[in-house]
């Protein structure tokens, strides 16, 4: 006959799943950490500079240049009123700093502005050869929340 204790079920301590929850617990933090990590670094902003400056406004007149897309009608609008403005900031910021730009940042905006002021009129130059029913669907629609009911 067997005695009580031997027919009790024995318990195993078994420490490997411990030791493989702990890791995939420290393998999931490290996978969160590198991800806020990597958010950050995409994050970064340039240096507040005067190329950062220059190139917010060019890329601003860029936009509008090259159209933007409608996220409504998917449309590409140009809106030249809008690059005129850009180009012409640009202008005013030429003329204020005349003398006060080390070569990099004058050569940079001569370079920016001719540019600029060149695709401007090229596209000006286009938009005038389109039936108004083209030229009206590249303006820029007002936002479509102006007119809505409050």
């Amino acid at each position: 006959m067997a005695s009580p204790n031997e027919d009790a079920p024995k318990i195993i301590v078994d420490d490997d799943w411990k030791n493989q929850a702990q890791a995939e617990k420290q393998k999931l933090s490290d996978e969160v950490a590198e991800k806020q990590a990597q958010a950050e670094q995409a994050r970064q902003l340039p240096p507040a500079d005067f190329n950062t400056l220059l190139n917010s406004l060019a890329m601003q007149t860029v936009m509008a240049l090259q159209g933007m897309e409608d996220p409504n009608t998917k449309q590409r609008l140009i809106d030249l009123q809008l690059a005129k403005f850009h180009i012409d900031l640009l202008g005013v910021l030429d003329e204020k700093t005349k003398g006060n730009l080390n070569e990099e940042e004058a050569t940079l905006m001569e370079r920016s502005l001719a540019e600029l002021r060149m695709n401007f009129v090229h596209i000006s130059e286009n938009a005038k050869q389109m039936s108004p029913e083209e030229m009206q669907s590249l303006q820029q629609q007002p936002p479509a929340g102006d007119d809505a009911p409050a």
